[in-house]
């Protein structure tokens, strides 16, 4: 899914929402599987690439992009304002 189709199916969930056709968690749901499928599908430029973490804690689940492992691990780290080494968790490309 490119950035377009994206947008758009977002777009297309926030018209429901508004004209009272979707509740707000059908909503949410519906933006969070255009967000995941578009991660996933993500080729970016410059070699970048979508991550996500595992393991215990609130790492779990993130998905970042990075040019490579260690820019991924250091991403997560920043986004969840961590220093290095105080978090257990596993980056894995998608």
């Amino acid at each position: 899914m490119d950035r377009i189709s994206a947008l758009r199916n977002v777009e297309e969930a926030l018209r429901d929402f508004e004209s009272g056709d979707s509740d707000l968690a059908a909503t949410e749901q519906r933006v969070v599987t255009v967000l995941r499928t578009y991660a996933t599908d993500f080729e970016g430029e410059d070699g970048v690439a979508p991550y996500q973490a595992t393991g215990e804690g609130r790492a779990h689940g993130l998905v970042v992009v990075a040019e490579s492992e260690a820019a991924a691990r250091e991403r997560v780290h920043d986004l969840l304002d961590e220093e290095q080494g105080t978090l257990s968790f596993d980056v894995d490309r998608l």
